[in-house]
């Protein structure tokens, strides 16, 4: 393996092969190749974040980080379906992230759960066909994201085109990358084979009503911050293969979650205040060295918090980080439950008759 190659590998591969590694040589250059790689990807990540900022308004740097996500997602992993059905769906999500969320600011109350609910599942339904592979946390990680900073007016119209940007850089990485893959396939194909008999098909439903759900609570509840609540409900639902009982992940997201607060508080009260501004890349760098997902939570929290900080002050933040959290994981444990007791069950005696045969 080269060093390049090893620099397109994610710190749970790099960790997996350090561990088979027989020498300390070999542990060192894997370990260099990880760091690199952190450092290449947030150097990367500034630049790209920054430019299209400048370009198209500070109010729409929540999209920019967002494509700045789907720009690395979509290198490794495609939709499943041949290219131009490919890049038409993508065409699509790129316009449900620019518009629904902004329409869910503007839209009365009752409208909330069926907006969020179609707008949702067709972006996951395009997009997602093996959730094993991360597109279902990438792509609804976006749409909470911007639904928690929507933009109107002129500032929309700039998101438009930030959008219109994005798409023409990803479309181009997708076809580079995946244009000799699944030719046979089209998205009609795809269509048909929808029922919720199909464990990806009962995740994709699962993950649309909930986060619908959740996104309509927030709002109508006024909970402050709701994409954070959000959040934490989508990393309870977006867990794959399916299963009713999230209470592994609930304590693993409070967890992480609580860890990374304390972190913040002991960082933002050590550095002095010139130093702040420096913990959003910082986080960044070491998300490149974790693999298990409770250090992720915990990092992720770094450049969460900082931004909250200048919102709501120091312990503010903190404390709202942690009740959005709780509000979410709880919401998604119970909703999880209620979902497999009044749906799952119903379907997935079908599904294990079926697999039956193959045994």
């Amino acid at each position: 393996m080269t060093f390049y190659h090893a620099l397109q590998l994610d710190p749970g591969s790099l960790k997996r092969r350090i561990a088979a590694c027989e020498t300390g040589r070999e542990k060192a250059w894997y370990w260099a190749a990880m760091a690199v790689r952190a450092v290449l990807t947030v150097l990367f990540a500034i630049a790209f974040i920054s430019l299209l900022t400048a370009a198209f308004g500070e109010e729409n740097t929540p999209m920019a980080v967002a494509l700045f996500c789907i720009l690395l997602g979509i290198r490794f992993v495609n939709f499943e379906y041949c290219i131009g059905d490919s890049l038409l769906a993508l065409a699509a999500a790129f316009g449900i992230l620019t518009l629904a969320p902004c329409a869910a600011a503007l839209v009365p109350p009752l409208f909330l759960i069926p907006l969020h609910l179609t707008a949702f599942f067709a972006l996951i339904y395009m997009t997602t066909q093996r959730p094993e592979l991360g597109n279902g946390g990438l792509y609804s990680f976006a749409y909470i994201y911007l639904t928690g900073n929507p933009v109107a007016g002129e500032a929309l119209l700039r998101r438009g085109l930030m959008a219109l940007v994005g798409y023409l850089i990803c479309g181009a990485i997708l076809f580079a990358k995946h244009r000799h893959q699944h030719k046979e396939v089209r998205f009609r194909h795809v269509v048909r084979r929808f029922h919720l008999s199909n464990l990806v098909n009962l995740w994709q439903l699962r993950m649309a009503l909930g986060i619908s759900l959740v996104l309509t609570a927030g709002r109508v509840f006024g909970v402050e911050r709701f994409m954070w609540m959000g959040f934490a409900c989508s990393s309870l639902l977006s867990e794959y293969p399916y299963s009713g009982d999230t209470r592994i992940r609930f304590r693993q997201r409070i967890v992480g979650v609580l860890g990374g607060c304390a972190l913040f508080l002991v960082l933002y009260q050590l550095l002095p205040e010139s130093l702040h501004g420096l913990m959003g890349p910082l986080g960044g760098l070491c998300l490149g060295f974790c693999a298990d997902y409770r250090y992720k939570t915990a990092i992720n929290c770094l450049g969460a918090l900082m931004l909250g900080a200048g919102l709501y002050g120091l312990h503010g933040a903190v404390l709202l980080r942690i009740a959005d959290t709780l509000l979410g994981v709880v919401f998604g444990l119970v909703f999880a439950a209620v979902f497999h007791r009044l749906v799952a069950v119903k379907v997935l005696p079908k599904q294990e008759e079926e697999a039956a045969p193959a045994e």
